[in-house]
């Protein structure tokens, strides 16, 4: 999983705007499916991972905003992952790179179904933090970096008794931002090995810190993107050649005609920090209601059982690979099991999945994707929009037009509400473009219809299975109401 590039960033079908060369995602190179209409459960990066690792809703799970050092939010305990389902089908589980899902004991993937973890916990710029000029120093506040500051980059080791092992190997700085994907990706090629060579089926997740901003590329790679480009696309190239060594490997060890590959990205581009960010056709950006936030590239690979050179339309969300992955490993009722309740890894769950098993269509048995809609929830966990089958409905926009203010901004919400067709208007643009839009929303009122009875079906699921966990805040209004909460009535 990269980190919130543009759709077309990695060379998707040879797409080259920016004049990037990046071989290693050709679709010829990765020999799989592009997934052209891939969206991100949501739009900030926490959301997107912990709805591809748990197949929930951030809505249900609470994990929908940026996760801050030190906050209690975060994996729950009640929650499966990926790596339980399969931990339960005799694979043993990875994971390598930014985890970004908690950063308590509580919260590490290696108490979560992970045999190991080497990564690091947080956004880039979050971690660089402590070397600003005005970042306080021990001598005046001894205990703020304690209280405050972001953990080192950790390896971890699960003791098999629902316990773990962690050595902290050191702060990610600026220096090491420039290198440490390819510390990453070594553990991660280590990982495989071991597994290849016990002949042992494998569960590996590996989250590079590129695109991230801030960029820190290798000194060696400034430049390698040409002329009039930027240290940006100089580590997009790095990004890829780490991506192309990793399908080298399996090639090496014999593995590849029996490995699942998916590649994607956890949310769309944070245009508001270029140059050194992405940019994307879509309208808008991360942390919005519009398709720029949430709509992303994947790739997927699986010789002989998933057709090669197919460019898929369908709605995929990354809610989906969860109950794929199960399916792929032997278990295509995880759904079914997970809603009445069942054991997995030693631990009994009772869950309601959001995603669907893509493995039929992808492998070609059914001609349509099962997804038929999607949910488009705010880092505070507010419905902003419906999608089902081409309509989508906006309840709640973002007017800001761009820069950080687009999260400062309150979202607006609509007394009726807005209407795209996303195959003829995919961008977005015709309530601000068309002089006709209005008289062509009129005549499609008929579409707010069933929105209500799919969107009532969905909010019902809630009533046996409600939210874990509120989404946190970055206002003071949750703040103010535990302070009531704690005061006696007269």
């Amino acid at each position: 999983m990269g980190r919130r590039h543009r759709n077309h960033e990695p060379a998707l079908l040879q797409r080259r705007p920016h004049g990037v060369p990046h071989p290693e995602h050709r679709p010829d190179r990765h020999g799989g499916h592009a997934l052209s209409r891939t969206t991100t459960r949501s739009s900030p990066a926490r959301r997107g991972r912990s709805a591809f690792i748990t197949g929930q809703s951030p809505f249900r799970t609470g994990l929908s905003k940026v996760g801050l050092p030190g906050a209690q939010l975060g994996m729950q305990a009640q929650d499966p992952t990926i790596a339980r389902v399969l931990k339960e089908q005799g694979y043993a589980t990875g994971q390598f790179g930014k985890n970004h899902l908690g950063d308590r004991d509580e919260h590490l993937p290696t108490v979560h179904g992970f045999d190991e973890f080497f990564g690091n916990l947080y956004h880039l710029n979050a971690e660089e933090e402590p070397e600003e000029r005005d970042y306080p120093s021990d001598e005046e506040y001894p205990d703020f970096r304690e209280n405050y500051g972001p953990r080192g980059v950790l390896h971890t080791w699960a003791d098999g008794k629902g316990g773990q092992r962690i050595e902290n190997t050191g702060p990610l700085t600026r220096e090491r931002m420039k290198t440490c994907d390819e510390e990453f990706a070594a553990a991660a090629t280590d990982f495989i090995r071991r597994q290849a060579t016990d002949d042992v089926p494998f569960f590996m997740w590996f989250n590079t810190t590129h695109m991230h901003f801030r960029t820190h590329a290798k000194d060696d790679s400034l430049g390698q993107s040409g002329r009039w480009q930027s240290e940006y696309h100089d580590a997009m190239i790095d990004h890829d050649k780490l991506i192309g060594s990793m399908l080298d490997l399996l090639d090496e060890l014999g593995i590849a005609d029996n490995t699942f590959v998916v590649y994607g990205t956890d949310n769309g581009p944070h245009a508001n920090t270029w140059p050194d960010a992405a940019t994307t056709p879509f309208r808008s950006e991360k942390n919005s209601n519009w398709e720029g936030a949430f709509r992303t590239p994947a790739l997927v690979r699986w010789p002989g059982r998933i057709p090669a050179g197919v460019v898929s339309n369908e709605i995929v969300a990354g809610l989906d690979w969860l109950p794929t992955f199960a399916a792929a490993a032997g278990e295509p009722k995880i759904v079914d099991k997970l809603k009445t309740g069942t054991t997995l890894d030693g631990h009994t769950f009772k869950v309601h999945l959001d995603g669907h098993n893509l493995l039929p269509y992808l492998t070609g048995e059914i001609e349509q994707g099962p997804r038929k809609d999607f949910f488009y929830f705010s880092d505070d966990g507010d419905l902003m929009a419906l999608r089902y089958d081409n309509w989508k409905l906006i309840f709640m926009e973002q007017r800001s037009p761009g820069t950080l203010a687009l999260w400062a901004e309150p979202f607006t919400v609509l007394r009726v509400p807005k209407l795209f067709n996303l195959r003829t208007d995919p961008f977005e643009k015709a309530d601000v473009t068309a002089n006709t839009y209005y008289d062509w929303f009129l005549a499609h009122v008929f579409l707010l219809v069933p929105a209500q009875r799919i969107v009532g079906d969905f909010l019902a699921t809630f009533k046996e299975f409600p939210p874990r966990q509120k989404a946190a805040s970055f206002t003071v209004d949750q703040v103010l109401a535990n302070l009531v909460s704690g005061v006696p009535s007269a």
